[in-house]
């Protein structure tokens, strides 16, 4: 495998963590290369997240020469030659170079080689087939240093052959393309993809959902989930997207903040119920799951909301469903220079909802019996001082309990 071009040394090739790991690896004379998404981020110069290592020796030496080095090694992913590496806290994916031995469209059966040309053959598009020695000489056997700095996301060999070894290779294809594709996608992959589409439904909920929110995390992923619907591959994942027009909006104003769940939000159409279905069917967290129900109801927000207003927003719904509001309403309409919009957006920033000045032994020492009853009273009391705009100290809400429990209101 020839030398393709040399990469000059960054932060995270010299690392203390990273030169740790690549010197225990290299420890008996091995060739060990940095692989995949690190060497194609650092072409281009983008952020360095995950760096993942290639090497010929099988797993079980791979443990052996990080353990010689007192480098901690989890054995995540052995069946598929995949040991993580722990150095001062970070990880490392550490995977011996391979070659698939049979594949049903989930799950490969590899052998491991020796070869550096077949493991990149059987990885998925030309841009992530990149290997970068230690000294930053970069090699690329499948042509994808020009694809990269085209634009171009293009499979490795055969579009279909590649997508039929794991068909969450479609769901890649457009993300992949949606954070680094420049103009039309690649004729022969789109076509790939929309025929294959229908094999998407073999696919585990967590790994489709992982690759939508990953997406939906681009710079503008609107046109894309656009393409993915002509193509007839979003029916298949994310058959509730469908407002195309509000996600292009909130991607032209949340450049600095992209936020993936209130993306998805922003581009389904859909109640509450809906919103429940979806999350329930992707099977993503609790607190998504949450987040998404609440945003199917937004209340109207207004660029010229008074401070009272803006204050009682913000105690009742807190600071992250307030700010989503914002951004969600004010897509809808994201031309608008209306400064009052970066002003509401902000409010969070300059007033901090109080606690309520009393509690339920308070109620209870006012003379209010244990139990629903104290409940009761306490919301009597939060909506008074709500209404009071927060204003109400301690000893005038404990005056206000004393008056509630005197005619036996809230008494059983």
């Amino acid at each position: 495998m020839d030398a393709a071009e040399s990469l000059q040394f960054q932060d995270w090739m010299t690392d203390p963590a990273t030169r740790a790991v690549m010197g225990a690896l290299t420890a008996d004379g091995q060739i060990v290369r940095f692989v995949g998404g690190c060497v194609r981020d650092a072409v281009v110069g983008r952020p360095i997240y995950d760096i993942d290592i290639a090497t010929p020796d099988e797993p079980r030496t791979v443990v052996g020469l990080l353990e010689a080095a007192n480098l901690k090694a989890v054995p995540t992913g052995i069946d598929h030659g995949t040991i993580t590496a722990v150095a001062d806290g970070r990880s490392f994916e550490v995977t011996t170079l391979r070659h698939d031995v049979e594949t049903n469209g989930r799950h490969a059966k590899v052998a491991f080689t020796d070869d550096w040309v077949a493991d990149a053959e059987r990885r998925d598009f030309t841009l992530n087939a990149l290997y970068c020695d230690p000294d930053g000489t970069v090699f690329d056997p499948t042509g994808g240093l020009a694809d990269l700095r085209a634009g171009r996301v293009r499979f490795v060999g055969d579009p279909g052959t590649r997508i039929t070894e794991d068909f969450l290779r479609i769901l890649r294809f457009f993300r992949i393309h949606a954070h680094f594709g420049v103009g039309p996608p690649d004729t022969e992959a789109l076509a790939a993809c929309t025929s294959n589409a229908a094999k998407l439904e073999m696919l585990s909920a967590e790994r489709i959902a992982m690759e939508l929110l990953r997406l939906l995390e681009a710079p503008d992923p609107a046109p894309v989930m656009s393409l993915m619907s002509k193509a007839r591959v979003l029916e298949k994942v994310l058959p509730e997207a469908k407002n195309f027009e509000r996600l292009a909006g909130l991607t032209s104003l949340d450049a600095v903040d992209p936020d993936p769940v209130r993306r998805l939000a922003a581009v389904v159409t859909g109640d509450a119920g809906v919103m429940k279905a979806l999350a329930l069917r992707l099977r993503l967290s609790k607190d998504h799951l949450r987040r998404l129900v609440g945003l199917a109801t937004l209340p109207p927000v207004s660029p010229h909301g008074k401070p009272v207003v803006l204050r009682r927003a913000l105690h009742s719904v807190g600071h992250q469903k307030f700010q989503d509001d914002v951004w969600l309403h004010w897509a809808e309409d994201p031309t608008s220079t209306d400064p009052g919009w970066l002003r509401v957006l902000n409010f969070p920033d300059t007033w901090t909802p109080p606690d309520l000045p009393v509690t339920g032994d308070d109620a209870i020492a006012a003379g209010i019996k244990k139990g629903p009853a104290v409940g009761e009273a306490l919301a009597a009391i939060e909506a008074w001082w709500i209404t009071e705009d927060f204003t109400l100290d301690r000893a005038t809400c404990l005056q206000k309990l004393v008056e509630l429990a005197a005619p036996h209101d809230f008494l059983p």
